[in-house]
């Protein structure tokens, strides 16, 4: 039997972003496309139509997520179920050749649920922002321990293991990993080109919104699962608060109640800068590696408080 791929694509505002992202879809020939609108007031879902792309509108009285988008628009998909899913954000364009090779390794090889591969920012050159960020897409080929959120991912496993937890507003698709592993599934990164990606970061604010996402990311996907053998994101939450709020904090008060001398801690910054410097040979991404400890701390002391006051996340967007 000929092997069907089915496509979940989602966005909020993407405008004529989206409408990049529906065509490329549309041309790689998947056998339906579902896009899930979480509360978009531009032309989003006029635009999605206009393409006969299936669309489901989330409902605005729950808190949106891109995990609950996720597993809405698989939800959606009609008839008998496809043997996988490419799920795409609504700011990037699927590369034409992707779709056959990836399709094709899972196919191939039977314990692989997920196949990713390099994600390129459309316009790196557009800001320092934007490089960084595709530097960030640039990961380590082979088997690997997590995607992102633009994948292929066998719809056997994703339903075995229960979908996206629509309950994380970030770091959803590393924990759906997690749970794939333990199921005996495989992740992989294959060296193939995969999509570009719109970030349109051209602001300090919005890279600062973002980085303290990942923070609160990295505490929620602790407080899940960082007391497994894995230690799911258990490293990264202590290094965000070590660095982000430990060595300052040590630094100002020791300085306020022991010694002046004692604000020298804060030379371990730009100690940490030339250390990654040197190791990566990127001066802009070592400083801004270690200054994201910053909005990365508060991204967990915030989850920790509303974990500690019962309230209920929201999306941290950055766009």
């Amino acid at each position: 039997m000929p092997v069907t791929d089915d496509a979940v694509a989602i966005g909020r505002n993407e405008g004529q972003r989206l409408v990049r992202c529906l065509d490329s879809l549309l041309a790689a020939g998947f056998r339906q496309i579902v896009y899930v609108d979480s509360g978009s007031t531009d032309d989003s879902v006029a635009q999605a139509r206009a393409r006969g792309v299936t669309v489901v509108r989330l409902d605005i009285a729950r808190p949106f997520t891109a995990a609950r988008a996720r597993n809405a628009g698989v939800a959606a998909l009609e008839g008998p179920p496809a043997d996988h899913i490419q799920f795409i954000d609504g700011d990037c364009v699927l590369d034409p050749g992707w779709l056959p090779l990836a399709s094709r390794f899972l196919t191939d090889n039977p314990q692989a649920a997920v196949a990713c591969g390099r994600l390129r920012e459309i316009a790196p050159e557009a800001s320092l922002y934007n490089r960084l960020i595709d530097h960030e897409w640039n990961t380590p080929v082979g088997q690997v321990g997590a995607c992102g959120g633009i994948a292929l991912i066998r719809a056997g496993a994703f339903h075995e293991a229960g979908g996206f937890n629509p309950a994380l507003i970030a770091g959803e698709e590393p924990e759906l990993c997690l749970r794939l592993r333990r199921a005996g599934w495989q992740i992989w990164r294959l060296d193939a080109e995969m999509a570009r990606h719109d970030a349109a970061m051209h602001r300090f604010g919005q890279w600062w919104r973002r980085t303290r996402r990942a923070g609160y990311s990295y505490a929620l996907g602790a407080a899940l699962h960082g007391r497994a053998p894995e230690r799911h994101n258990v490293a990264q939450t202590r290094r965000a608060l070590a660095w982000g709020l430990g060595i300052p904090l040590a630094a100002i008060l020791g300085a306020v109640f022991v010694h002046p001398l004692l604000l020298a801690l804060l030379l371990a910054w730009p100690l940490q800068v030339v250390r990654l410097w040197r190791r990566d040979g990127d001066l802009l991404r070592a400083v801004f590696t270690t200054l994201g400890k910053l909005p990365e701390a508060l991204g967990v002391l915030e989850f920790r408080l509303k974990r500690l006051t019962g309230r209920q996340a929201g999306l941290i967007e950055y766009k």
